[in-house]
């Protein structure tokens, strides 16, 4: 079940942003192979059209990626949708709260989505007027999200390990960084690739601190950059 958010008359939604036209992107999810009914749910109950320009409100529901400013996008929802589901797929049942961290803030979409599941997100950001838009938002929904604005590529080791890891951008190859900081049993989700193409991988860590490693399918991500900006 996802957790009530705090959803005032703007979130809900009217005509083009409307449960209606919510519930339509639900079907097109579906029928695109999304079947955990959870995630699902979290689509349907986070209001997106808050996490775009108002002038791009009437597009929120579309299954496609839109721009948020500083050359960065808000991920198409069925790549949201798939990356949250093989997520949870691999992360551990268990009654303690299921850390997870985020690489990638942005807009603060794919984080919000995670939280309203009801899992422990930690998400980084280096660009930091997208951070403070996201924090704005996180508040707005009474979400509980535990967020830092640093370069992405060394991740968040003071809060880790990790039971899950959620990278919202390409580098060329994964990130040692990354890989070190997810725990035993824990599972990573990120596109990889450049120019000649991505692909979303999933990476499972063994209790000896092996990898395996599963491509997923082929997708488009901004790069994974390093550096701040203010």
């Amino acid at each position: 079940m996802t957790p009530r958010l705090r959803l005032q008359p703007e979130a809900i939604g009217v005509g083009m942003t409307s449960q209606r036209v919510r519930d339509r992107l639900i079907e097109r999810l579906r029928g695109n192979g999304i079947a955990d009914e959870r995630v699902l749910n979290a689509i349907r109950t986070v209001p997106r059209h808050l996490f775009v320009d108002e002038a791009l409100a009437t597009r929120a529901y579309e299954d496609t990626a839109l721009p948020i400013g500083h050359g960065q996008t808000i991920s198409q929802p069925w790549v949201v949708a798939k990356m949250t589901e093989t997520l949870l797929a691999g992360l551990p049942s268990a009654a303690a709260p299921v850390r997870v961290l985020e690489i990638g803030t942005g807009s603060g979409y794919q984080a919000a989505i995670l939280a309203a599941l009801g899992l422990e997100v930690h998400t980084v950001e280096r660009i930091g007027e997208l951070l403070r838009v996201a924090r704005k938002r996180f508040r707005a929904l009474g979400l509980n999200v535990r967020s830092k604005h640093d370069d992405g590529r060394i991740g968040w080791s003071g809060n880790g390990p990790f039971d899950g890891i959620l990278v919202t951008a390409a580098a060329p190859a994964l990130v040692e960084a990354l890989t070190d900081q997810l725990a035993p049993g824990g599972v990573l989700v990120a596109p990889v690739g450049g120019g000649g193409g991505q692909v979303l991988v999933r990476l499972r860590k063994g209790a000896d601190g092996a990898i395996e490693r599963t491509e997923l399918a082929p997708v488009v991500f901004v790069p994974l950059l390093s550096g701040l900006i203010d």
